[in-house]
């Protein structure tokens, strides 16, 4: 139900979006509409309640991301490739969150983690309110429909590539940690992990801003699918390994650090004008919605029947395929 919000969600919002031309405000009713309707958790603990808390929380959360990328990437004007240097607060605020949170909830029980989750959403909406309107100002007047936008042969390979490389992230997402306690490994060695997984995101996000200019968008998308397909190809060989199972969440770097501020840049060179937030919505759905559940999906009936290195050479196929069509799909203007 959650997956489902997030290919749908986002696409109702950004046509509302980009017809009234208010994507900030979209933001600001989207995360206050978002922390009101989780607040029901408080109020009943009965599944059908709890999956209508869930459903409509999802709906309006899903909505404010790809507005908010939209707004970012149209302030930023003729310097989009400076994105990353204010995406990289994210993962900043993933890691402070886990540091604070962690040891709140082993010491006071699971029992504040709704509360902490609606302080954040509180927070979240607050500071969209500190954002002004003319963030979104610079929106180009001239742009073609969007089946004309949808219907160009790097669109197309530009959202196939987005669909694989976060399918191949099924077995990851899925499976990780349950393949690395079955390897022997304990908990606190399986979070600093996924801590230095992160910890590498922001390294790259850092110096993404130098490195778009240099080396070309779609070199960098290049080099990011090829050591995503690598690290898969690591993670199920070599599980016995810490050193190199360390060298393949480094890589992290590269399958959504590098691969993710590039995307974003060329989604928003491609859906230009009104079209910006559905691109944006677009993506979100093509890559982590229905990327995502295709990931989760095969993961599950590989890894059942399988095993761990098969699904993991499986998403490393994935990536190939993604790589392949990265090549021959997409060009640099």
């Amino acid at each position: 139900m959650v997956m489902a919000t997030k290919i749908v969600s986002p696409n109702i919002w950004a046509w509302i979006a980009d017809h009234t031309g208010r994507r900030m405000q979209i933001v600001r009713g989207g995360s206050f509409l978002a922390a009101l309707f989780f607040a029901g958790v408080f109020f009943g603990n009965d599944y059908w309640w709890l999956m209508a808390v869930v459903f409509l929380f999802s709906f309006c959360w899903n909505a404010c991301l790809p507005q908010f990328e939209a707004n970012t990437l149209s302030y930023l004007g003729d310097q989009p490739h400076r994105y990353s240097a204010i995406r990289l607060w994210g993962s900043v605020g993933f890691i402070l969150a886990v540091i604070a949170v962690g040891p709140l909830l082993s010491q006071y029980g699971q029992q504040w983690m709704p509360v902490v989750m609606l302080g954040l959403m509180i927070a979240i909406w607050l500071s969209s309110l500190l954002v002004p309107e003319r963030a979104a100002a610079h929106v180009p007047v001239d742009h073609q429909s969007l089946r004309q936008v949808l219907l160009k042969p790097a669109v197309i390979a530009l959202l196939l590539v987005c669909f694989l490389n976060q399918a191949s992230h099924g077995p990851y997402y899925t499976f990780y940690t349950l393949y690395l306690e079955q390897a022997g490994y304990g908990a606190v060695l399986i979070g600093w992990l996924w801590a230095l997984g992160v910890i590498a995101e922001v390294g790259v996000f850092m110096v993404m801003h130098r490195l778009v200019p240099r080396f070309g968008l779609r070199n960098l998308l290049l080099f990011a699918i090829f050591l995503t397909a690598i690290r898969w190809w690591m993670i199920g060989a070599f599980i016995d390994s810490l050193a190199l199972l360390i060298v393949a969440q480094l890589f992290h770097a590269a399958s959504f650090g590098i691969y993710h501020a590039v995307a974003i840049q060329l989604i928003h060179r491609h859906f230009v004008g009104k079209n910006q937030g559905r691109g944006q919505a677009l993506y979100t759905s093509v890559s982590f919605g229905l990327g995502g559940v295709a990931g989760a999906l095969y993961a599950g009936y590989s890894w059942q029947s399988l095993g761990a290195t098969a699904s993991f050479n499986f998403a490393a196929v994935l990536s190939v395929l993604a790589f392949l069509v990265t090549w021959w799909g997409i060009r640099e203007r």
